[in-house]
């Protein structure tokens, strides 16, 4: 198959390297929506969605666990994925996303990030409510300028961090296209792997939409 060339997205005015690769982001899933052909729509490989979530100062096991304090501090997200493998008979399939958001409240800057997922389509109660987990534990994450939250105790921090996603998502068995998910979007340094500054990094907890074709 041959590969895809994407045109030359429009001019952008000048605005920082994070501005820019979202914005290449944006381009990209649209030109790649257009790309489409209706032979492989019915296959649901590509996404396109959109979330907003509310920080909170727990890791996601921590989140799950109910040990979460959340701030006055938001962050709205387009995301999109691309499927690149499906098992023939295990509902198991792994996919490709990225998101590009803006983050406001204590502070004003904008995240992009990318991560393969792992998808689980296979609990017994799928006929009555699709439910599907995504599970993303590796990935990159850069942010336009280091948070407050994100700074340890010396004041420092990494605008790249490791980016990490667990992930329900629900739908109806006879309208699959249409999938409503909670995400806990999280950045850390992976147990001080990245950088030993000691902050946990960035938390959400996140609602959203995709549409899957």
């Amino acid at each position: 198959m041959p590969l895809l060339h994407l045109p030359a997205p429009p001019r952008l005015p000048h605005f920082r390297r994070a501005k820019h690769a979202a914005a290449w982001l944006m381009w990209s899933l649209a030109v790649g929506v257009g790309a489409i052909s209706p032979a492989n729509a019915d296959e649901f490989d590509w996404s396109i969605g959109t979330y907003v979530g509310k920080y909170h100062d727990a890791e996601p096991a921590g989140a799950l666990a109910g040990r979460a304090n959340y701030a006055e501090h938001y962050m709205f997200a387009v995301t999109g994925s691309k499927t690149v493998w499906r098992h023939s008979e295990w509902p198991i399939a792994i996919e490709l996303d990225a998101m590009a958001g803006q983050q406001s409240g204590l502070a004003n800057l904008t995240e992009v990030a990318f991560a393969p997922a792992l998808r689980w389509s296979g609990f017994p109660w799928r006929d009555v409510l699709r439910t599907d987990i995504r599970l993303a534990p590796l990935g990159v994450s850069y942010t336009s300028r280091v948070g407050p939250m994100e700074t340890g105790p010396d004041g420092r921090g990494s605008r790249t961090l490791n980016y990490l996603f667990v992930e329900a998502a629900f739908s109806s068995p006879r309208a699959t296209a249409h999938e409503f998910f909670v995400r806990l979007h999280h950045r850390c340094a992976i147990y001080d792997l990245l950088n030993n500054y000691g902050a946990n990094g960035e938390d959400f907890l996140s609602f959203g939409y995709r549409h899957k074709f």
